[in-house]
């Protein structure tokens, strides 16, 4: 069965489900529900079949999530012109189709009724939609926020670390234990903590921590935090203490959330994925002091802690491992090169502005690229000091010499072959002339690689989220998709039948959200046990994927994903419905199917 029929089948069946009034009576409040007709043209027009779908009781539709199923397109004919007619019982109110009760049976029990309706809706979603409905999902695919013409691109820049070189997880535990060792050997911490080896799946990207108090939280697009999410140390944190922390509310104040670049004056965020080592380091440290009962100051623990990862990465201890064993850390080089290799031979420029030494990017790139990599770049600028880089309108450039060694003269133009280091974003519009839509930037850091760049001076912008892969596996699961297709379901049936206030009703409503509540932590843990999905709170996209949103114009797990597609392909975002539209569109039913036409051209670099 085909996704298509799959959804249009459920949908149906749902909205049938959906519009059975129960044998009991209603309030004239349920009744005056606000319904809908479609207008075509200053007149009402649909099928039959469609007329039944489109003027049900607001009260008894069903909520069905754009993911899972979606209403299926109205198909009109000539003739179909029919309008809804106000049924006999509903003065007042148009559209509403009712069925009529005359049936000689007893009446069904309240709570059978409710039991009944939920068997029926379980059924439909164990029979119409099969485990595995989503395998089509790819996560080599380019996903897009703002749609995005490649024929109008001609110059592509980029970030070296976690863009052009991706890295193996053996990278964080190094961070990790080199930092722990700062900790204890510079900072005199207790011994004890060396105990603690690095835990590679407790922390996400994306999380934000609460610097006085000591938490490592998870909070979605609209401020608040996500219950069963907040941690101190390695331990969960009950919801009751936390809306004890927090004044009696899961919401965290603007003014205290993380600022422009994900730093708050009492909450920061942590955006970058070599923050994740940091985060887990946090985590263990008060869980040493909390676990052994030592009195100590989260706000100091906090600045050590940060000063700690710091001095491996200022110290250079990060990039003396990367170079001492490329193979080990450096992932997928020869996608990189087919990448560049692929822009270049289409005539398009290409550019490196990264943070990173010139010796570490060269041994790299070197690495996965070639001794002549610099012949793909026209201009090449290292140690660039972004953010900064992108708003600094008073820091030169200046040129290196073979030896990495920087010259004196004043830069009066960026020249191909040459190595430049910081600089400034104004200049480099200046000297070179790229601006604007023309120019697509890739990068892993929303707010260090993108904001600015998006927001200030209207470059398209690329974000690469490695995380993708692992999450779209998980998404493309028959249990993902079984747990998440019924607990919308679920949720549905809370929400139309609420309406029902008697004590039966309202014992089966309390079973009910118990159920919703283990289907929204089993599909949690599905990604992560601690913190989730990165894109995704209970229902709302967390402040992560609102950044995400904000900041890029497309985004993709690699760079190579690139090479899925024509160098003239159009990257069209999905018109997703808002909460007052109805959901027409199929292709809603399955995010990402479809998506990747040329994946056959990765055949050989995989």
């Amino acid at each position: 069965m085909s996704l298509k029929t799959v959804g249009t089948a459920l949908t149906r069946t749902l909205w049938t489900t959906g519009n059975r009034t129960p044998p009991v009576a209603r309030s004239p409040k349920v009744n005056r529900l606000s319904t809908t007709c479609r207008v075509s043209g200053g007149r009402e027009q649909r099928s039959e079949n469609a007329k039944e779908q489109s003027c049900g009781s607001v009260s008894d539709r069903p909520s069905v999530d754009v993911q899972s199923s979606s209403e299926p397109p109205f198909r009109r004919t000539a003739g179909d012109k029919k309008q809804c007619k106000e049924p006999v019982g509903a003065p007042g109110v148009t559209g509403v189709r009712r069925r009529s009760y005359t049936s000689n049976a007893a009446p069904m029990d309240q709570r059978s009724y409710l039991w009944a309706r939920y068997n029926d809706m379980k059924r439909l979603v164990h029979d119409l939609i099969p485990p595995g409905a989503c395998k089509t999902l790819n996560s080599s695919a380019i996903y897009a926020n703002n749609e995005v013409n490649l024929a109008e691109v001609d110059i592509y820049g980029f970030d070296y670390d976690y863009t052009l070189a991706l890295y193996s997880n053996a990278l964080n535990t190094m961070i990790y234990n080199t930092a722990r060792n700062f900790l204890i050997e510079h900072f005199k911490y207790p011994e004890g903590i060396r105990k603690y080896e690095y835990i590679p799946n407790f922390a996400a990207r994306g999380l934000h921590y609460d610097i006085q108090k000591g938490l490592l939280m998870k909070i979605d697009a609209f401020h608040y935090i996500q219950p069963g999410t907040v941690y101190r140390g390695l331990s969960p944190v009950p919801d009751e203490e936390v809306l004890q922390l927090f004044g009696g509310t899961y919401h965290v104040p603007l003014q205290q959330d993380s600022g422009f670049y994900g730093k708050g004056p009492k909450v920061k965020q942590f955006m970058d994925i070599f923050s994740i080592p940091e985060m887990t380091l946090l985590a263990v440290a008060n869980d040493f002091f909390i676990t052994n009962d030592i009195e100590y100051d989260p706000v100091h623990l906090f600045k050590d802690v940060s000063e700690a990862i710091g001095m491996v990465h200022l110290k250079g201890y990060m990039y003396k491992w990367v170079m001492q064993d490329l193979d080990k850390f450096i992932l997928r080089g020869e996608e990189t090169e087919a990448v560049l290799h692929r822009l270049v031979s289409q005539g398009k420029k290409l550019f490196l502005i990264t943070n990173s030494p010139f010796s570490f990017v060269d041994k790299g790139m070197t690495h996965m690229v070639g001794k002549d990599w610099r012949d793909f770049f026209d201009v090449v600028i290292v140690q660039a000091d972004k953010p900064h880089f992108f708003t600094d309108c008073i820091k030169p450039f200046r040129r290196l010499d073979g030896n990495g060694d920087l010259r004196w003269e004043k830069i009066k133009s960026l020249d191909k072959g040459q190595i430049y280091k910081q600089g400034n974003l104004f200049d480099f519009l200046r000297l070179t002339g790229w601006r604007g839509s023309s120019v697509l930037y890739f990068g892993d850091h929303l707010y260090s690689d993108l904001a600015d760049l998006m927001l200030r001076h209207g470059w398209r912008t690329a974000a690469i989220v490695p995380e993708l892969e692992q999450e779209t596996k998980v998404v493309s699961t028959g249990r993902y998709a079984l747990n998440l297709t019924w607990l919308q379901a679920l949720t549905g049936l809370l929400e139309r039948l609420q309406t029902h206030r008697d004590l039966d009703s309202k014992q089966v409503f309390q079973e009910w959200q118990k159920e919703r509540e283990e289907l929204r932590v089993m599909t949690k843990n599905l990604f992560n046990p601690q913190f989730g999905s990165i894109f995704r709170t209970c229902h709302n996209p967390t402040y992560f994927s609102r950044r995400l949103c904000r900041f890029s114009d497309i985004y993709m797990a690699s760079l190579s994903c690139l090479l899925n597609y024509d160098p003239s392909y159009t990257f069209y975002p999905r018109r997703t419905p808002l909460q007052h539209e109805a959901p027409l569109w199929m292709d809603q039913l399955c995010t990402g199917c479809m998506k990747t036409p040329f994946l056959e051209e990765m055949s050989h670099i995989r």
